[in-house]
């Protein structure tokens, strides 16, 4: 896999990735440094966490940072790295489904070939809404991205997020309901967050048409154990990008408090992370 084949031939090698029982294992990334460092530790792809991106734009999480930033730091990871690039779009970065099908012909010009679109609202809250988008609205939007993609003849991997388990706003049940209402409406793989119990995963495995995708963190199952439940996809979120920023406030109190430097033990080779990056090995 190469930069130089066609977005058609990158999407269907990202599709071919989403083996149940084999799973796609994807180390999220946020800029370009870490998407390259994701890639050279072996990772097939590199997907986008929305929320580490909204960060390092010096932002908030949930629907706070405009289509054009975002994904001019994805058309910057994805001209970085070899390998298929999926960009979390958050809601989809607009109000309506014609809006998402200009988010989806943005995300195809900036590289990706896959899409992460979410059916959670954030607050406030409309009068009467809750957590959840309508689960028909949702899936209106996601038809919006089907066809947007299949227009541009592009299989882009649509994987719908369901947030039902992180927003607790359902179990089981609604998520397969949600789950079956989007594949129909394009979707080809589902997201939930917030499921890590074995006993629950395989619920949802097995009654979610199409390739599950769980997210982890500390205290999920190791990937092997996941991998048996026969999910297709595991990827890390925020996890990663909350480490990071979490070294960064550790060592800034330590060197601020007590004046030393135990916390940036273990840290990056200069030399090989400024090589890996393409620059020379010098200060």
């Amino acid at each position: 896999m190469t930069k130089q084949t066609s977005p058609r031939e990158r999407a269907l090698a990202f599709h071919a990735l989403h083996v149940p029982g084999r799973p796609l294992i994807l180390p999220n990334a946020w800029d370009t440094a870490s998407a390259r460092i994701v890639e050279d530790a072996g990772a097939a792809a590199v997907a986008t966490t929305s929320a580490g991106l909204a960060w390092g734009l010096g932002a908030a999480d949930g629907d706070r940072v405009d289509r054009e930033r975002a994904l001019a730091v994805v058309a910057d990871i994805a001209a970085t790295v070899d390998v298929p690039v999926s960009a979390d779009v958050e809601s989809g970065f607009a109000a309506d489904p014609e809006g998402v099908a200009d988010t989806i012909r943005a995300v195809l010009a900036a590289g990706a070939v896959g899409v992460n679109i979410e059916d959670a609202l954030h607050e406030p809250y409309e009068e009467g809404a809750g957590p959840l988008r309508d689960v028909t609205e949702q899936a209106e939007r996601i038809a919006a991205a089907r066809a947007a993609a299949d227009a541009a003849d592009v299989p882009l991997f649509v994987n719908a997020r369901i947030d039902t388990f992180v927003r607790a706003a359902g179990g089981v049940d609604l998520t397969l309901e949600r789950a079956a209402a989007f594949r129909a409406a394009g979707a080809d793989g589902i997201f939930v967050p917030g499921a890590v119990d074995p006993g629950t995963v395989k619920e949802l495995v097995d009654g979610v048409d199409g390739p599950l995708n769980i997210m982890v963190g500390p205290g999920a199952p190791p990937v092997a154990e996941l991998a048996a439940l026969g999910v297709a996809r595991v990827s890390a979120g925020a996890s990663i990008p909350l480490a990071a920023h979490a070294l960064v406030r550790r060592a800034a109190r330590e060197l601020l408090g007590a004046g030393t430097y135990a916390s940036l033990a273990d840290a990056y080779d200069y030399g090989e992370l400024n090589a890996l990056l393409g620059g020379e090995r010098r200060r």
